[in-house]
């Protein structure tokens, strides 16, 4: 699912137009994004919660020349840690393979 097939889905559950909840969506993409580059987490209960993490630094491989040595910089890094909720769902979706 994407961006505009999330705000028709809401549209129709809400029973609201499709502007309003492509509003709601670009609002709260905004609102997490603005929490998270201020170093705070959002926490949803029973969903998730999202937060930021500096990944540290290290040495790496260019890719173009295998045997160069890169250094790569440390680096924030958005995290979302799924809810009880929504893994208690994924659980009891899940098929077993045959």
């Amino acid at each position: 699912m994407n961006k505009a097939e999330l705000a028709e889905r809401l549209a129709n559950e809400l029973d609201v137009s499709k502007k309003l909840a492509e509003d709601f969506v670009r609002s709260f993409e905004q609102i997490i994004t603005n929490t998270l580059t201020q170093g705070e987490s959002v926490s949803i209960a029973g969903f998730g919660t999202f937060s930021a993490r500096e990944r540290a630094g290290r040495m790496g491989v260019n890719p173009q020349n295998t045997k160069e040595q890169i250094q790569i910089p440390p680096v924030t890094v958005a995290k979302f840690k799924a809810g009880k909720s929504l893994k208690d769902s994924l659980k009891a979706k899940k098929t077993p393979k045959h």
